[in-house]
């Protein structure tokens, strides 16, 4: 893909590239100390303006100058300190000492991966703020970290999908030496990292790409904005500009792969689609780097084009986010039934969500008064990514609850061993593990008060669907993005540290036991929608592994096949529990709001 941006050429010498058609003219404004400097760039061939100058050390300042009366940061700027309105900063991707020479990543059915924002999840609100904490995630039992979007955003506040450069890593977290130092860190863990990625929309503010070049859409609009230009006039650009930066993650700053935000949102018609073709993008940059790079879609869409071979009509991702599961447990935990959760309820979407990947797999959905998805037959299992909580699960909450809020702790200790004993790849939120209860709110620090109110009025009908009473949170309120930090002194306390062990348990059952590895053929589900108990039948012969759960609010007798022995019970005491399941010939007792892991005993 065409290079763009500055790029260092050795010896000082720093090549300016950029692709604007729009302006009549186009000048490079380039700080030299106390004076800047105004060089004409040459123009190119459909668009693009170029050239190369001499004596530019890393992090040198520059704007470029649109028709002589705009300065502007560039569109593939790498560094963007003074904030979404300021100039661009030159960096050297080649001066850091990378130590990861001999890690490879972390095979998708291997993940287990513990999603975070940088900005709450530390004090210091820092990539080396998550630095510090590595050894405790790792010693959780997690693979891989997930790090929320940190392409520069406006101001210091911000979940991150407000991103408007998305080849800056955000300078209040550390900017590009930061990321590269978390990364280098997490490889040395023993940890993959993935990036969640925003090309659906850009930020509104400081968003100044149509200034250049025809970015973006005339045709398409998202919830959020609007698209990107991928099927008109001048759009091989832009697919290089979105190809070109999820390779640039995996090239310049060693990242494990990537997470495409809303990518059943992405509006593009051409033959190839854009997710097919920057996924293959990042396949081939991993490859040439002797190591795996992997690339996750959120959908919606329940869609297993998206994960299916391109060979096969598919777009190749490696897997894909699949809400089906977390809304049908949640419903079945908390009994609630409004907006999108009018589609669950009982124990059936649970057993489906299971046994066939998706509950909506082409049949009609109540919500959206329409039918929604298709069957997955044959897809592995380790291609669907699920969870209990996550960003947009509690974030998208009117007041930002987490399950600790919403269920009591047997139920919270239930929805643990849903997720972890799933045949799927888990995704844990930050805290999880430990039964946070501070709540992750949705905060931003925008500068334009008009749109910081149209942000508070969209907060308010968005909740509106829901019917979800009290005050929402102010999002651009410093109060908010602080109540938003999870307590990690809170998982010292004996209530939360048991909680703690149960998922240490879980995940290194995960670990040690092949049957419970994702991928590994089709999982046997059977359940009692009037009892509200389900079975989960994992792995064969003498490896075979039975998950119990009983969603009732009552002990439940569930009947067994065969003779088991206990593994591991969520009701034990060590976990917080009032006592162990019990097996007692051909049935399992299970406790109210429990789960049990069985082995087959040898013959």
């Amino acid at each position: 893909m065409p290079l763009r941006g500055a790029t260092p050429l050795g010896d000082g010498a720093v090549h300016f590239s950029v692709w604007a058609p729009k302006p009549r003219t186009i000048e490079l404004r380039l700080r030299r100390g106390t004076r800047t400097e105004s060089l004409p760039l040459e123009p190119r061939e459909r668009g693009v303006h170029e050239i190369s100058v001499n004596d530019v050390p890393p992090g040198a300042v520059y704007f470029y100058r649109l028709d002589g009366e705009r300065d502007r940061p560039d569109p593939v700027s790498r560094w963007r300190p003074e904030g979404v309105h300021g100039p661009t900063r030159v960096v050297d991707p080649t001066a850091f000492r990378w130590a990861d020479a001999g890690w490879a990543g972390v095979a998708t059915a291997d993940l287990v991966i513990y999603e975070l924002h940088v900005g709450t999840f530390s004090p210091a609100g820092t990539f080396d703020g998550v630095i510090e904490r590595l050894p405790a995630i790792r010693e959780l039992g997690a693979t891989a970290i997930e790090l929320m979007p940190v392409a520069e955003f406006p101001g210091g506040r911000n979940w991150g999908y407000d991103g408007v450069s998305v080849y800056a890593v955000q300078s209040s977290y550390g900017g590009p030496e930061g990321l590269r130092r978390l990364v280098n860190a997490a490889h040395g863990a023993g940890l993959s990292v993935l990036l969640d990625v925003v090309y659906n929309h850009l930020g509104p503010e400081g968003n100044y790409l149509a200034e250049f070049a025809p970015y973006f859409s005339d045709r398409y609009r998202t919830l959020w904005g609007e698209g990107f230009n991928l099927d008109g006039a001048g759009s091989d650009a832009v697919r290089d500009y979105i190809a070109g930066n999820a390779a640039y993650w995996i090239r310049e700053y060693h990242l494990d792969g990537l997470r495409l935000d809303a990518a059943d949102r992405i509006v593009d018609l051409s033959a190839r689609h854009i997710v097919e073709e920057l996924t293959a993008a990042v396949h081939a940059e991993g490859e040439a780097a002797g190591r795996r790079a992997l690339v996750i879609a959120e959908i919606d869409s329940n869609d297993p084009r998206y994960v299916r071979d391109p060979r096969a009509g598919g777009y190749g991702c490696d897997a894909h986010w699949s809400d089906d599961f977390h809304h049908a447990v949640h419903v079945a935990l908390t009994g609630e039934r409004t907006g999108y959760y009018s589609d669950f309820g009982g124990i059936g979407p649970v057993a489906k969500a299971l046994g066939e990947r998706y509950v909506h797999d082409g049949g009609y959905s109540p919500y959206r008064d329409r039918r929604h998805g298709r069957p997955a037959p044959g897809v592995p299992t380790d291609r669907f990514v699920v969870a209990v909580q996550n960003h947009d699960q509690i974030g998208n909450r009117a007041a930002g609850e987490r399950l600790a809020a919403l269920v009591e702790a047997a139920g919270q200790r239930l929805a643990a061993a849903m997720l972890l004993l799933s045949p799927y790849v888990p995704l844990l939120f930050m805290g999880e593990e430990h039964g946070e209860t501070n709540p992750f709110q949705y905060f931003v620090s925008h500068g334009d008060p008009e749109l910081v109110e149209a942000v508070r009025a969209g907060r308010r009908r968005e909740f509106a669907a829901f019917g979800w009473a009290g005050e929402v949170p102010d999002p651009q309120a410093v109060s908010t993005f602080e109540a938003s930090r999870p307590s990690w002194e809170r998982a010292l306390e004996p209530r939360h540290a048991r909680h703690l062990a149960l998922y240490r348990d879980l995940l290194r059952l995960r670990r040690e036991e092949p049957a419970l590895s994702p991928g590994t053929g089709d999982p046997a589900v059977r359940h009692d929608q009037r009892a509200e108990w389900l079975a989960l039948s994992r792995g064969s012969g003498d490896r075979r592994l039975l998950a119990l759960f009983n969603f009732a609010k009552a002990a439940r007798s569930i009947p067994l096949d065969g003779n088991w022995h206990l593994v591991l019970s969520t009701e034990n005491p060590a976990y917080g529990g009032d006592g162990d399941a019990t097996l007692d010939g051909r049935q399992a007792h299970l406790p109210a709001r429990s789960a049990a892991l069985l082995r087959v005993e040898a013959a």
